[in-house]
């Protein structure tokens, strides 16, 4: 299935897109400064609904508002994740041998970028020189365990709302019903409204 399609089950699911921060400068920026092109299918996502809570787990932020916002984002991760000391055991492991490093770098088109964080600690990452340079994505677990999975992020997104462990076994988190969706607020005093993607099976 094409990266195209699984876009559109990703909308299907979620239900009507806002577009409310949709600006192409403002990825062209962020894509500046981490020296690499993010996978457009991510960025159609993003632009479609964050800064949003989806599920009650996942968050995405958008580089345009200046809350919830993902240069901001991508910048503090890698700057916490730079501070991790790896052992050798660890190393022998994805995403090293899969990219050949002896050191994995953050935030850089060279290392691993962060896209998508949970509430349960895991964080999506992409990797632009994976896959013989056509990207890919490593999921870490939240106790520093990865798991390469080599498909586009609207595929990753869309499996794990239909309940699959997409962070490792076990790290399934399925709702039955629709999505839930909850745009973050932006300013003081905001309260948004819960709100929900289309019926779906169970």
């Amino acid at each position: 299935m094409t990266s195209e399609r699984y876009v559109d089950l990703v909308f299907a699911v979620l239900g009507e897109p806002s577009y409310r921060y949709a600006n192409v400068h403002a990825w062209r920026a962020l894509e500046a400064d981490l020296g690499c092109v993010l996978p457009s299918d991510y960025k159609r996502i993003v632009d479609a609904y964050a800064p949003v809570q989806i599920n009650e787990h996942l968050y995405l932020s958008h580089p345009l508002p200046e809350r919830w916002n993902l240069r901001e984002s991508i910048r503090r991760t890698s700057n916490s994740w730079a501070q991790v000391v790896w052992d050798d055991d660890e190393k022998q492991g994805a995403p090293w041998v899969s990219l050949g490093v002896s050191d994995l770098t953050f935030g850089t088109g060279d290392g691993l970028i962060p896209l998508v964080v949970t509430d349960r600690g895991e964080t999506v990452f992409y990797a632009p020189r994976g896959a013989d340079g056509a990207g890919v994505l490593f999921v870490e677990d939240g106790d520093g365990e990865f798991f390469e999975f080599s498909m586009g992020f609207a595929e990753w997104i869309y499996r794990y709302l239909a309940g699959e462990d997409m962070a490792g076994a076990g790290s399934a988190a399925f709702y039955p019903g629709p999505v839930t969706l909850r745009d973050l607020p932006m300013a003081p005093g905001d309260r948004p409204q819960l709100r929900h993607g289309p019926t779906r099976g169970a």
